[in-house]
């Protein structure tokens, strides 16, 4: 073993190969960002907050609000105030981050007793008469537009909340952006746990701002190779929950022939990605994540006509709803035409995690609603009450199958009683079982409703599809146990999508996604849906 292949292995937390197995492995895609693996509150800095020196609440507050309230001017107090509150604020616990965000959501809000006396001064200007040549205005017409100017200047100033000073001197502090996105992703735990108009409005201000400055211009695309040093291959390793690396083999196949692994690195969070993407380069579109990940040998580059986006992982869960993955999707795209004029085909190989959460869920309000309508069908004045509400899961087709099937008689009564029990069934005994060919169809129809139909405030319901489709991608075909590792037949009953990005299409499809809602498919995939009523779907206003 060669001195970057031990170092990387004695730092990373390569994951243990629990399942040796063809048949297991973990979906291919986290949800659209960040990493689904990390809880919103950690990072790398919080996890290790034991390095850090030992500080009280009380001082990193007096620093911040020396490095707010100190005129700019005097650089060398408001470097030493940043640098003693970024070290500061990495030694707090959770607790002492929650309450210092608090107070800077709260006390460094924007200042709006001035604000509203700008407006009366803004309302009691005299309006300026309408000028068509600006040669004829005379020096009375010039002074009143100046105090509309400089009150509108004032304005605008009064409407910046406090702490925006703040956030510009940490951008341009060395070290200062990463803490920026060490304190969103504490910011959005204390969300979740206390949803108050102060932090949203923080939240709202500082995604703004971190959009602006982890802008594409200054973001540089980088192929992560076995060359690279071992510190950024141990964040790779330690970063990539959505197929675990398991040992140095893993890594380097990944790295390697027939591989391509790209990362967005921005020169102020030096040493690490800030999402990266995973490539295998394949002759067809693969429709069984086992068969990427043990493509052995891998396809000669020479020989290959289709690269398939099997990972995409963000490292920062600081910078969740940012997204970066749709600008490196493209660069990757662009860079790939470039070197491999051969590639024809940009496709992926995606899990669609929240369609067994949506089916369970349906097949269980089904269920209650025909108990209910059964319990109150003697009460003339509760006839057919529920039936606005009902809905045709199964079809006639499929219900006979089911009932009729070897395992039905001992787990329900009804199609959907049968298949609810075979899918809430203990360790998804149902995926091991000889009633995998009758649950086929149905799986696969609904899951083709799940992903054409389902909507929640105009987007698609599940996650990666909606990252996807507003990316520009097509749906193009759904596989049957696609992902056979327990993690994947929990969340999709082994089901996973290709999506496919059509270059000339690439904005079209994005944009009509995006202002009409319009998703894009192939013909297999609205076969499926072609007699569904239009009932049969649900929007989440």
């Amino acid at each position: 073993m060669n001195k970057k292949g031990l170092a990387v292995l004695m730092r990373s937390r390569v994951r243990p190969p629990a399942n040796q197995g063809r048949q297991h492995f973990p979906p291919s895609e986290s949800l659209p960002f960040p990493n689904s693996s990390m809880d919103p509150s950690r990072s790398d800095d919080h996890q290790e907050t034991s390095s850090w020196p030992s500080v009280m609440l009380k001082d990193v507050k007096d620093w911040m609000h020396a490095s707010i309230s100190i005129p700019a001017h005097r650089i060398e107090p408001f470097d030493s105030n940043l640098e003693k509150f970024s070290l500061g604020y990495l030694g707090l616990d959770q607790e002492d981050r929650k309450e210092l965000i608090f107070v800077l959501a709260r006390d460094y809000d924007v200042n709006r007793a001035r604000v509203r006396d700008l407006m009366q001064q803004y309302l009691g200007l005299e309006h300026p008469p309408a000028m068509s040549d600006r040669q004829s205005s005379g020096p009375e017409e010039e002074g009143i537009l100046t105090a509309f100017y400089r009150t509108e200047r004032n304005l605008r100033d009064a409407l910046k909340p406090m702490y925006s000073l703040f956030f510009e001197r940490l951008n341009a502090y060395p070290g200062g952006l990463k803490l920026l996105v060490v304190l969103r992703a504490d910011l959005l735990s204390s969300l979740a746990k206390e949803n108050i108009p102060c932090l949203r409005a923080l939240d709202s201000y500082l995604k703004e701002k971190l959009i602006t400055w982890l802008s594409p211009a200054s973001l540089e695309l980088h192929q992560i190779t076995w060359d690279d040093s071992a510190s950024l291959l141990e964040k790779i390793v330690a970063y990539e929950a959505v197929h675990p690396i398991r040992n140095l083999l893993d890594l380097k196949r990944r790295l390697g022939v027939g591989r391509r692994c790209f990362g967005y690195m921005h020169p102020a969070i030096y040493g690490e990605p800030l999402i990266f993407i995973e490539v295998a380069l394949l002759k067809d579109v693969a429709v069984s994540i086992q068969d990427v990940l043990w493509d052995e040998p891998p396809t000669p580059e020479c020989e290959a006509s289709c690269a398939l986006f099997y990972s995409i992982t963000s490292t920062q869960p600081g910078l969740s709803g940012i997204n970066l993955g749709k600008f490196l999707i493209k660069r990757v795209i662009e860079l790939l035409r470039r070197d491999m004029p051969h590639i024809m085909t940009f496709a992926t190989l995606s899990p669609i995690p929240g369609f067994m959460q949506w089916l369970l869920s349906k097949l269980a309000s089904q269920l209650k609603l025909a108990k209910t309508e059964t319990e109150d069908s003697s009460t003339s004045s509760h006839i057919g009450s529920g039936s606005v509400f009902r809905e045709n899961i199964l079809l006639p087709e499929e219900e006979k199958m089911i009932v009729n099937s070897s395992v039905g008689s001992a787990v329900g009564k009804s199609g959907l009683e049968i298949m609810e029990n075979l899918l809430r069934s203990t360790n998804s005994e149902w995926a091991k079982s000889d009633c995998l060919d009758v649950l086929k169809h149905p799986l696969l129809r609904l899951c083709a409703r799940y992903l054409l139909k389902e909507r929640k405030r105009g987007k698609a319901l599940d996650p990666v599809a909606n990252f996807h489709l507003q990316n520009g991608a097509m749906i193009e075909r759904i596989n049957w146990m696609a992902d056979q590792s327990e993690k994947g037949i929990q969340q999709s009953a082994g089901i996973m999508v290709n999506y496919v990005y059509r270059l000339d299409h690439i904005e079209e499809y994005a944009q009509s996604f995006i202002n009409e809602g319009c998703i894009h498919a192939s013909p297999d995939l609205h076969e499926y849906v072609k007699d569904m009523k239009d009932n049969n779907s649900t929007v989440i206003n």
